[in-house]
């Protein structure tokens, strides 16, 4: 499990940096099965919370953990993140790789620095407030392009829950919730999202299973297991406003997937608001 030692800044920002980036991977993964596999956002979703809760399963154990306390933590974390991830692939369905991404992340360094100083009272520097108006600001050119998926509307929508679920876990880790990628988070999103996904479909139903199956395989392990421990344990030593920033990098990478691999459209407005998202990262990580 994640550990509760401390866990130097730098270290931090490069944890959470490289969830981001194995998230905006894990996206395009995800859209990309959602479009070959006859698998829907639900479905995925609950594959990914499965093959993680396995893989956690085999492995040993950092030792029991029976407490009220921990169960409960488990809990809530597990139904943050099936609610964040599911409504994330749902958003990427229904808008595109790219603007389910983008408002997704979005929405972060708005709620995240909102939250952390009305709740947690940390305090919102100038270069923090300049980096999430830099933020915001590439966002916008982002947003404005053309959107890829068939209906924007209710990808917007379940764009801005995810990113909402996604901002709550970042302010309840920081404000000392016991937020962990653990056997029992990822068991209970699949055992929340599994009566859905078997009303959906949870079996393939086109495609080739080799393919499929390693997919799925990835989507479990490094933008669940990996990414999530990786991003817990930064959220340790990283103020809650410069890790909603450091996520950027999960748009900025999905729009770069999405004009290579999956078609979407290139336009200038990606390349200078990808610029101002680096931007952003660039003020919050100098020393």
């Amino acid at each position: 499990m994640t550990s509760h030692t401390a866990v130097p800044f730098r270290h931090g920002l490069l944890s959470i940096s490289a969830a981001a980036v194995a998230w905006g991977v894990g996206g395009a993964v995800a859209a990309l099965l959602m479009r070959t596999s006859g698998l829907g956002p639900v479905a995925v979703s609950c594959w990914r919370f499965g093959v993680a809760a396995l893989c956690l399963a085999l492995l040993p154990s950092d030792g029991p953990s029976h407490s009220g306390g921990k169960r409960g933590s488990a809990v809530l974390t597990g139904l943050g993140l099936a609610v964040s991830q599911c409504a994330y692939f749902g958003s990427v369905y229904y808008a595109g790789l790219g603007l389910g991404t983008l408002i997704t992340i979005g929405a972060g360094p708005v709620l995240t620095s909102i939250g952390a100083h009305l709740l947690l009272g940390e305090r919102l520097t100038r270069r923090s407030a300049a980096a999430v108006l830099l933020a915001l600001g590439g966002l916008a050119l982002l947003v404005a392009a053309p959107a890829a998926g068939p209906r924007p509307e209710l990808g917007v929508a379940l764009a801005v829950l995810a990113g909402t679920g996604q901002s709550g876990l970042t302010l309840w880790a920081r404000g000392g919730g016991s937020a962990r990628a653990s056997t029992g988070a990822f068991t209970t999103g699949l055992l929340c999202l599994l009566p859905f996904a078997a009303i959906q479909g949870v079996l393939p139903t086109v495609g080739q299973p080799a393919l499929t199956g390693g997919a799925l395989l990835f989507l479990g392990t490094v933008p669940t297991l990996l990414a999530y421990r990786w991003y817990f344990s930064g959220l340790t030593a990283v103020p809650g406003t410069t890790a909603s920033v450091l996520v950027l990098l999960e748009p900025a990478t999905a729009a770069v997937i999405g004009v290579l691999f999956l078609g979407e459209p290139f336009t200038a407005g990606l390349v200078a608001g990808s610029a101002l998202l680096l931007a952003a990262i660039a003020a919050l990580t100098r020393a």
